[in-house]
């Protein structure tokens, strides 16, 4: 089995989580050269891949630290939350928060071509497609073995980073696990009565609903109970439109149209095991609910904070450090989202005083700000 070369980390994962990584390490002063980026998709396969994300403010800064920014992306000036067929919303503006926007709603496809130029322009290695089939760890490094064309070879590395997480359903269970017992339904639609860039975070008996500005329609996630989803899918596209304005309401008018319709579980995994020379970021690390949007955001902080301390420390020493670094953003975010999930799952006794706190947050400005501020800085 042939031998490749010795990197200083390597990356499984080339998505915008471990790209940003890749990126923010080589922009702070490690050798681009000694980063491998490893990932089963070719860029072709990830530069078409359609799904759309929700970035934060926050984001937007590290990806520009990055050089990866602008993107084309949405931006969102208003979030509007409220409970369907009950008292209490809020409003956030960006105007309160003195930013340009209070997030940007992208394709993924998009985000990973600006950030797949930025680290080719780097220099930074990228093996892909390449499929990791399995790792050892000793004393002085790890050993990663891929498999290219049918082809195995190993390389060597200081340090790995997992930023391959993949769905809910597809993964070992972690330190901490909860099943939701949902299913989000994602799809692109459209209205005729729609509101430029202001994105709604609708909360229904079923669970939440999230419309989210993007091009000149919504991005939809709609969270239902996983039979609920099952007879979602199953409807024509009529039908299924008529369903979404029964459950949204008819403050953006009627619903006109929509593309083809996925869904996958929903489901708390946190808290990823390490070891002396490995660690996990992004999804590989914590698997959210989509109530809060948290997710990637969660994932570029992660790469943020990681580019940082290896900087200075390449060593088990900095992912030491890394590891408490990160302890309060993660552990903050992580409950905050699987509380909001747990309450707005369904009807439960807790929704009774979701109206008022809705209302609440409207008129006292102090908890709206922090609110805001959660979800485009995290807990920092």
């Amino acid at each position: 089995m042939p031998i490749s070369p010795s990197f200083e980390l390597a990356i499984c994962g080339a998505g915008p989580v471990g790209m940003a990584l890749a990126a923010l390490l080589a922009r702070r002063g490690a050798t681009a050269s000694g980063i491998a980026l490893i990932d089963a998709k070719s860029i072709e396969q990830a530069r078409r891949d359609p799904r759309t994300i929700a970035l934060s403010y926050g984001s937007r800064q590290i990806l520009e630290e990055a050089g990866a920014w602008p993107v084309a992306a949405t931006a969102i000036h208003e979030i509007h939350v409220s409970r369907r067929g009950r008292f209490g919303r809020s409003l956030m503006d960006r105007a309160e928060h003195g930013v340009d926007a209070l997030g940007y709603v992208a394709r993924y496809g998009d985000v990973v071509a600006v950030l797949s130029d930025v680290c080719a322009q780097l220099g930074i290695t990228t093996l892909r497609p390449a499929l990791v089939t399995g790792s050892t760890e000793d004393a002085e490094g790890v050993s990663v073995t891929l498999e290219q064309d049918g082809v195995l070879s190993t390389l060597r590395a200081q340090l790995l980073a997992q930023a391959e997480g993949g769905l809910f359903g597809q993964q070992l269970e972690r330190a901490v696990s909860r099943d939701y017992g949902q299913s989000a339904i994602i799809a692109w639609v459209r209205v005729d009565a729609p509101v430029a860039h202001r994105a709604y975070e609708r909360f229904t008996d079923d669970g939440p609903l999230a419309l989210l500005p993007q091009d000149d329609g919504y991005a939809l996630v709609w969270c239902v109970p996983p039979t609920r989803a099952e007879q979602l899918l199953a409807l024509d596209d009529a039908t299924f439109l008529a369903r979404l304005g029964d459950a949204f309401g008819g403050r953006l008018g009627r619903f006109t149209h929509a593309t083809a319709r996925l869904a996958y579980p929903l489901g708390l995994n946190a808290r990823a095991a390490g070891t002396a020379r490995t660690v996990a970021i992004g999804n590989a690390a914590q698997t959210l609910h989509p109530v809060a949007g948290q997710g990637l955001n969660l994932g570029l902080r992660d790469a943020a904070v990681l580019a940082r301390v290896l900087a200075q420390d390449n060593s088990p020493a900095g992912l030491a450090r890394y590891a408490g670094l990160r302890q309060f953003d993660r552990g903050a975010t992580v409950r905050v989202t699987d509380t909001m999930a747990r309450i707005f799952t369904g009807s439960t006794p807790a929704q009774s005083v979701l109206g008022l706190s809705l209302g609440l947050l409207d008129i006292v400005g102090p908890a709206r700000k922090t609110l805001a501020e959660l979800m485009m800085y995290g807990r920092r």
